[in-house]
């Protein structure tokens, strides 16, 4: 079957803004059905390139080449939005106003991302702004479509809905994006802008960590032979996946303790906190004790809507937990009450000894936006910063967070929003603290800097409370995970974020399930299993289950032979340039392998959980 004709191309592309260019001799083209995600390092020109392929930006050298009567649909990272503009109008900018079919469409779009479409532009905050951009460029029904950081400021079920609406997009895409799991669902190709050029991978981005890392070691025996160092400016490299794949092999293990343990606490407590003395005297062990906090806010028409009802928790010194749920949920809410910020309409709180809060803040308005960044971290003047009980140098610390030296005497309002967000968490992560609450940390920020902070993270000795919308970040890094529905139920799950998910039987969302009820709470959700018919009235496993839970063990031990003998066949430096074709089963085989790990893992803790209870007669 002949290959169908590129929609857009570009042929031997330079830019630059003087100095060094961005690229140069770059090839490019996408063609229908294609769905690219583009990939890249901090200030590699990723948002660039899409301006040019919009054609937004015009080439210093080069050829952009675009199919006659192709429709165009374009979100930049900073749309530009007419303050006196309605949202409707807006969205509907270039449809015909005689063709209702299409203004219906514009106002299902703007419903679905929770948007007022007679508001003024001026008026939306920047989530909504680019919320409104989002619907615009996708209402055209554009034959290419391209996206810069499409899931920004949304929340899961909106990324959800967006994943469905791209997975059914039969034209060409290409987008940027820092959620992992977001560009592994819809993309089925990977360019990776790396050092002004472009190197292009028929796969999605799943594949793209194990082939990048393969491109960079046979790069790195290249320089050895030409007796080179690895220049300076790639100092990234120590924080590549084989660096970061070693490092992360420990926190890994010490994040399926943490599991375990948080499990062990959850299944010891269904729906009740049972405090005894001995555990109170533990000093500094207890961070937060909630029990049954409920909380509900007047509406301008004199109901009251549940924010949250009837939600328990202990969290103890090292917890990692996540937050998650649509906007407008409760996360905010929930956080403010479990640091005493906010009183419950009923319930009771106590928070431990010796607390040191830090706080992120994802509106960034405790920046001074005229100080520069190294007085952002020394107020007080001096050339160097504490981070915990250690001296650091302010332009060392900095360039921890990838700043240039150059940028040190810059003044933060000449930041981007992802440069503001790693300044701001790297001012946070200097305060002595020993409970760090991030509320959507992620936002804006690139895969460098998502890497970094994760490492940060998983060395942080303190408790974690994380809100976030990043589900592969949730992942990595969460000991439990508390899923809000919106309509006040909060149910508080064992795992990462994947693990919640499972254990709820979906994303819990009050716009499907309802506002009414009880049946509309997470916790309802989580209880249906146990309205079918029980075996457990015998106070044991059904026989098959019993068979089923004795063979998971060597399921498991299997599984994870399979995936270290997968992984030694990767790690051959020369496979990918001997057998480009082997190395792609391989690694299909080793994502295939690790998922079903993971499914056979969680499967085996829910039998176990059964077991227990059944023995004790809870279930």
């Amino acid at each position: 079957m002949a290959a169908q004709p590129p929609l857009i191309a570009l042929k031997d592309a330079r830019l630059g803004f003087g100095g060094k260019p961005l690229f140069e001799g770059l090839d490019l083209a996408l063609s229908r059905g294609e769905r690219a995600a583009l990939v890249g390092r901090n200030g590699s020109g990723k948002s660039t390139l899409l301006k040019v392929l919009a054609g937004s930006v015009e080439l210093d050298r080069g050829s952009r080449s675009l199919q006659a009567g192709t429709g165009v649909g374009y979100l930049p990272q900073a749309p530009l939005l007419p303050a006196d503009q309605t949202v409707l109008d807006y969205v509907a900018d270039g449809l015909s106003q005689d063709d209702p079919a299409r203004r219906a469409s514009a106002e299902s779009s703007l419903d679905r991302l929770s948007l007022d479409g007679a508001a003024k532009l001026g008026t939306l905050s920047g989530g909504e702004g680019r919320r409104a951009a989002l619907a615009r460029a996708l209402v055209i029904d554009p034959e290419l479509l391209l996206l810069d950081e499409p899931t920004n400021h949304l929340d899961l079920p909106t990324i959800a809905w967006l994943e469905g609406e791209l997975a059914r997009f039969r034209g060409a895409l290409l987008l940027i994006s820092h959620d992992r799991t977001f560009l592994a669902k819809v993309s089925n190709r990977t360019l990776w802008l790396d050092r002004g050029k472009t190197h292009r991978l028929d796969k999605s981005f799943a594949a793209f960590e194990a082939w990048a890392e393969e491109i960079r070691a046979a790069e790195a025996r290249d320089l050895e032979r030409l007796g080179k160092s690895i220049e300076r400016e790639e100092h990234w490299l120590h924080r590549g996946v084989t660096a970061r794949r070693k490092r992360n092999m420990g926190r890994l293990a010490r994040l399926k303790d943490l599991r375990a343990n948080r499990a062990s606490l959850l299944r010891s407590q269904p729906g009740q906190v049972e405090m005894t003395a001995a555990q109170a005297g533990s000093s500094g062990k207890l961070v937060i004790e909630a029990e049954h906090l409920s909380k509900a806010y007047e509406q301008p028409d004199g109901r009251h809507r549940p924010v949250l009802r009837d939600f328990s928790t202990r969290v103890l010194r090292g917890d990692r937990i996540g937050v998650v749920g649509r906007n407008g949920a409760g996360k905010t809410t929930l956080i403010n009450l479990l640091l005493g910020r906010l009183q419950p309409d009923s319930g009771s709180l106590r928070l431990g000894t010796n607390l040191e809060i830090a706080v992120f803040d994802q509106r960034r308005e405790s920046l001074d936006p005229d100080a520069t960044l190294w007085k952002t971290l020394a107020p007080d003047g001096g050339d160097s910063v504490m981070v915990g009980d250690r001296q650091r140098h302010v332009v060392a610390y900095l360039r921890d967070f990838l700043f240039e030296e150059s940028q040190v005497k810059q003044p933060v309002k000449a930041l981007s929003g992802g440069e503001a967000n790693r300044l701001l968490l790297a001012r946070l992560l200097a305060r002595p603290s020993n409970l760090l609450v991030l509320d959507e940390p992620t936002n804006d920020l690139d895969m460098d800097t998502l890497d970094l902070l994760e490492e940060v993270l998983g060395d942080y000795q303190g408790t974690l409370i994380l809100v976030s919308h990043d589900r592969d970040f949730l992942d990595r890094l969460c000991t439990s995970v508390i899923l809000m529905d919106g309509a006040g139920g909060a149910e508080e799950y064992p795992g990462g974020f994947s693990d919640a998910v499972r254990q709820a039987g979906g994303l819990p969302d009050a716009r499907r399930v309802g506002s009414d009820g009880p049946q509309s709470s997470a916790r309802s959700a989580k209880s249906k299993p146990s309205a079918k018919p029980k075996s457990g009235s015998s106070g044991k496993l059904s026989y098959r289950e019993q068979r089923e839970l004795d063979g998971l063990p060597d399921a498991i031990a299997k599984l994870e032979a399979e995936i270290d003998r997968l992984q030694a066949t990767l790690a051959d430096p020369a496979l990918y340039s001997r057998d480009p074709d082997g190395f792609g089963k391989a690694t299909d085989a080793l994502a295939a392998a690790t998922q079903a790990l993971a499914a056979t893992e969680e499967r085996w803790l829910e039998l176990e959980q059964k077991r227990e209870e059944l023995a004790a007669g809870t279930a």
